[in-house]
């Protein structure tokens, strides 16, 4: 039984928790919110110039508001969040790749963004930009792939992996209850976030802000919950889908999927990175037009440790376009 200390403890971040989120909830989202057949999604655009690169986020991830306006720069950038992360809503449908990409592309006609699309998905993103491109190959025109997964590799995953992932799903079940007990706001504003990846610190608070005030949210640790129970649901998904010619494709390797550190002494590494290096022979082979970037000093998280690789990766499928089209 917890102590009565313990128990005002918890209704205090409790208290806390529902105050910060209402606070919160009466600030408009940065971007606007379409419905996609009774549910809303958030999106953002920025920059002016064709063609329009879509960012499709890792699992759980918010990666791309940290470039948001870096890649602006280089041309329009639309970024959504998934239903469920952010801004969204939650979805009632399975959180598949499929029903991802049919989302998707309800939301960009819907909000009258039109193709070409230059598609950037990030690990588990890039299951869903590939499912886009293979089901809407006239609208895609590029693909960038940041530490990518493939299907195979994912279906045949070693017992160590698979208890990784059950893993990952007892942690994401907890942080369901941490978030909604203020646990996981009440980390965020010790600094938490930028003690346990401490690369962040790079990042301005404008663009940590999106990614933090979802993470504190319960459904977003739902979401992950949902997204990574169907994630073999989504590999098959992928397996029935074709090569694409000679789309032009850029894939990020990192260098290792965890970076060594306190927080990953007891988990799987060695069997990790065998299956990513299996993947990536893959994945090179998706186009005959396709070229691999070696992030040598990241994780798997290149979007943090190495953010300028992502806007080269973007920069090499403009030049291939500009190229083709002279």
């Amino acid at each position: 039984m917890p102590s009565p200390i313990e128990i005002i403890v918890l209704l205090a971040t409790t208290f806390y928790q529902a105050i910060a989120s209402l606070r919160e909830n009466r600030q408009p989202p940065p971007g606007q919110l379409i419905d996609v057949g009774g549910y809303r999604l958030h999106f953002y655009t920025a920059g002016k110039s064709n063609p329009t690169v879509v960012l499709e986020h890792s699992l759980g991830g918010m990666e791309g508001y940290l470039l948001v306006q870096e890649i602006a720069q280089l041309s329009r950038v639309c970024i959504y969040d998934r239903a469920g992360y952010g801004w969204s809503d939650h979805s009632p449908h399975p959180r598949t790749s499929q029903q991802i990409v049919t989302e998707l592309d309800t939301l960009l006609t819907q909000a009258g963004i039109e193709p070409p699309y230059i598609l950037v998905g990030n690990s588990f993103g890039s299951y869903n930009v590939r499912l886009y491109a293979h089901y809407f190959p006239e609208k895609v025109i590029g693909m960038v792939l940041t530490d990518g997964l493939h299907e195979t590799g994912m279906l045949k995953m070693s017992i160590y992996l698979q208890a990784l992932k059950l893993f990952f799903v007892s942690g994401f079940f907890m942080s369901i209850l941490g978030s909604m007990l203020g646990i996981i706001r009440l980390l965020k504003v010790i600094g938490t976030f930028e003690i346990i990846k401490r690369e962040l610190i790079k990042f301005p608070q404008a663009a940590l802000n999106p990614i933090k005030r979802s993470f504190c949210r319960p459904k977003h640790w739902i979401t992950m919950s949902r997204e990574l129970l169907n994630l073999d649901n989504s590999s098959r998904q992928l397996q029935l889908i074709s090569q694409f010619e000679a789309l032009p494709i850029v894939s990020i390797k990192a260098n290792t999927f965890f970076q060594t550190s306190l927080w990953t002494v007891l988990l799987p590494i060695k069997a990790a990175n065998h299956l990513r290096e299996q993947m990536h022979k893959q994945i090179i082979s998706l186009s005959t037009n396709c070229v691999q970037l070696d992030a040598h000093k990241s994780g798997h998280f290149v979007w943090i440790d190495q953010p300028e690789l992502i806007i080269n990766a973007i920069k090499i499928i403009l030049e291939k376009i500009d190229s083709s089209n002279s």
